[in-house]
């Protein structure tokens, strides 16, 4: 098959970095847009950038692009794209739909209408009129915006950010993919000390850890793409052997500390991070925000401190952030950098000063700000 138009989606914010990630896999065509990052490659494209891509949601393949003002055209235009190229006579096509600031606005009809004209053009190229939909599962999206139509295939099934690893889950855990990105925004590498003093469930360092090792996010979960009949299952073991191979182990490198005051979340912690394969560079104690010490220099704090969502919580959180102010600018005589996550618009206020750069995000549909603050580094970094 030729050049795939390929989607790698992304959270709000998130797009330059995941594009940064898909020139690293090879793919030097790439276009960044609102929310997605465009790109081409073969069918081990696909199998590659489900496996390595950290901070994308999913990997999609573009069937079309249109403008659609009315129903007919939808049918038509949809029922023109080569279906039948990549579903199968028994494939399951369910069909999602999105709707924004488009004249067809009722996104069930639009699902409807896809589908119907999905259906004709396979029944066209099979010769049979009925589909058992008892095979591999091809999930189709109709996304209008402005008139514009874009159909796509999603090939990773789950999202990204279930890379395999989390079967229990903490109250409010951190997407792994927003962690992986707060971790490319600040830059750390693995050879200065890195601590989180709220970790929870685990899930900085334990993306700090798969990233210093270099171990593929997706490498210990399955696809939706893997029971795709045009995608061979070589492809798949290749791709999976080339991730095999890359992993690298360094003693040199420093352990990623997490802390948290709840003994249980961190039980959870040290699980998940057995499972990601790298409890042998993380360490999980307990331990208040008040007792937070090091003697090492030029390290990194990266943090997703609670938010203070609740009223009730809000003078709690007030005060967190002011000792979380005091305590780091204690560390390493003003050579670490901290890295934090919060919705609090007054975090600056109380956390006592202002930050080097911040950068607006979402968490989940929490719009929060990632406040980035730069310690003394040596000349090389």
């Amino acid at each position: 098959m030729s050049q795939i138009e390929l989607i790698a989606t992304a959270a709000f914010g998130l797009e330059a970095i995941v594009a940064r990630e898909v020139k690293d896999l090879g793919y030097s065509d790439v276009q960044v847009e609102n929310g997605r990052v465009v790109f081409y490659g073969d069918e081990l494209a696909i199998c590659r950038s489900n496996l390595w891509l950290r901070c994308a949601d999913r990997v999609l393949i573009k069937m079309g692009e249109f403008e659609a003002t009315d129903f007919d055209q939808l049918f038509d235009k949809t029922r023109a794209l080569p279906w039948h190229e990549w579903l199968p006579k028994n494939a399951k096509f369910p069909v999602k739909g999105k709707s924004v600031k488009s004249k067809l606005h009722s996104v069930p009809a639009c699902q409807s209408v896809v589908k119907k004209a999905i259906v004709e053009e396979m029944s066209k190229h099979y010769g049979i009129q009925h589909f058992e939909e008892n095979g591999p599962l091809f999930t189709i999206e109709v996304t209008l915006y402005k008139d514009v139509a874009t159909l796509t295939i999603d090939t990773s099934g789950a999202g990204l950010h279930k890379r395999g690893y989390r079967n229990l889950s903490a109250k409010a855990p951190l997407k792994e993919t927003l962690a992986a990105a707060m971790i490319y925004i600040s830059r750390w590498m693995p050879d200065y000390p890195l601590v989180d003093p709220m970790c929870g469930s685990g899930t900085i360092p334990i993306e700090a850890a798969m990233m210093a090792a270099n171990i593929a996010p997706g490498l210990k979960r399955d696809f939706a793409a893997e029971k795709w009949p045009l995608i061979s299952s070589g492809l798949w073991k290749k791709a999976r052997e080339e991730a095999k191979d890359l992993i690298k182990w360094d003693d040199n490198f420093y352990r990623i500390l997490g802390y948290d005051i709840d003994g249980e979340v961190l039980k959870l912690a040290r699980y998940h991070a057995a499972r990601a394969g790298v409890e042998e560079y993380t360490d999980f104690h307990r331990r208040p925000v008040a007792e937070l010490k090091s003697s090492k220099k030029y390290g990194y704090i990266i943090c997703n401190p609670p938010y203070g969502e609740r009223l009730s919580n809000r003078h709690k959180v007030k005060k967190l952030y002011q000792e979380m102010g005091r305590v780091f600018a204690e560390l390493g005589d003003g050579t670490w950098s901290f890295y934090i996550l919060t919705s609090f618009r007054d975090f600056e206020k109380y956390f006592g000063t202002y930050a080097n750069k911040k950068r607006k995000l979402y968490n989940g549909r929490i719009q929060v700000d990632y406040y980035q603050y730069y310690g003394l580094h040596p000349l090389f970094r």
